[in-house]
């Protein structure tokens, strides 16, 4: 096990990402066409070709997903994709015409600091193609990718990615940009909301506090904005899993995962976010107990969103710029930090 959503057997991850734009793109390529949904709680989101997942539409399934930067202009990534995807032969057939199905989703990341003066067409197609022919099982967390640009209201956001495995054997991952107006910290850090979920130390074994205080929860996020930036930002995320579903399960999956930004976060689904969750299922292995083995994969799925979002935070570094936001270990990596649990 990697601790990545490439622990689901049938599908590959890439990162491709540009320093002086300070965004990137990340893609999923399957195997397989795989049965996808997804499910939208942000109120502005931004997307391509989803209502083709919906369960009432006849697509059977799906060649990749991006998850992209970039705002509106990142949703031309899906197009580097799809032309990487038909120069190897991938893609749905319609008579001699092969189409390769690429849905998208992208945060808002046009205010980190980067250079945004691109010429006339923004770079993300080529980001994207890269990104596709750079997959494999392997790939960095934090900066990188899609994850490359993102920020919180406190500290460097980044791609995050977790998974786990059912009591009937079902693998289950996560993977997301965590590109955040709220916190994924409890107050002032160090400590992340997620850390009831942690997996060993995946993001530094510190737990919870021995208490969290009103004082804690208060949303200041006002106060923490960077450079009065606007309520402008996106957590997105894929769900995956070696189970056999159908797409109406994928649908049902996305809208359960949903709760690892609510476990991840604090807060989440706002006016200005465009928090997006997809939901992909491999097909390697039918369920045994329908009922029973989805319920737990549902679950896994929403505590492996919220161990990606923290991992996202902790695993990044600040961009390379003068000012730039720092980093969960810029902060706090050298005090010396115990483990808030016994």
């Amino acid at each position: 096990m990697r601790n990545l959503i490439t622990d689901v057997a049938g599908l590959r991850v890439g990162n491709a990402h540009d320093e002086a734009l300070a965004s990137g793109v990340t893609a999923i390529l399957f195997d397989e066409p795989a049965v996808a949904s997804y499910a939208v709680n942000g109120g502005a989101p931004g997307t391509r070709d989803t209502d083709l997942l919906e369960p009432d539409k006849a697509v059977p399934g799906v060649n990749a997903i991006v998850l992209s930067g970039g705002s509106a202009f990142g949703l031309d990534a899906a197009g580097g994709v799809q032309a990487y995807l038909r120069e190897n032969g991938i893609g749905f057939a319609v008579g001699a015409a092969l189409v390769p199905l690429v849905p998208q989703a992208i945060t808002f990341d046009l205010l980190n600091g980067g250079n945004k003066d691109w010429d006339r067409y923004p770079p993300y197609r080529e980001l994207g193609y890269e990104a596709a022919r750079n997959a494999g099982l392997d790939f960095a967390l934090g900066t990188a990718g899609g994850g490359y640009g993102a920020t919180t209201v406190d500290v460097k956001g980044g791609l995050g990615s977790a998974s786990a495995v059912t009591s009937g054997g079902y693998t289950v991952g996560a993977l997301v940009i965590v590109n955040a107006l709220s916190s994924a910290l409890i107050g002032d850090g160090p400590h992340f909301w997620a850390g009831a979920y942690e997996e060993g130390e995946e993001f530094g074994g510190l737990g919870h506090p021995p208490r969290i205080t009103a004082e804690m929860r208060k949303l200041d996020w006002k106060g923490r904005m960077r450079d009065a930036a606007p309520p402008i930002s996106t957590t997105i995320a894929l769900i995956a899993t070696d189970a056999v579903l159908t797409k109406a399960q994928a649908k049902r999956l996305a809208v359960i995962s949903h709760d690892g930004h609510a476990k991840g976060l604090r807060f989440a689904h706002a006016l200005f976010d465009g928090d997006t969750v997809f939901a992909a299922a491999t097909g390697r292995k039918p369920l045994k107990d329908e009922a029973g083995d989805f319920i737990e994969i549902g679950a896994l799925a929403a505590d492996c969103l919220a161990r990606a979002i923290a991992r996202g935070v902790y695993e990044a570094t600040a961009l390379p710029f003068e000012g730039a936001q720092p980093s969960w270990k810029d902060r706090f990596a050298g005090n010396a930090l115990k483990p808030a649990r016994g």
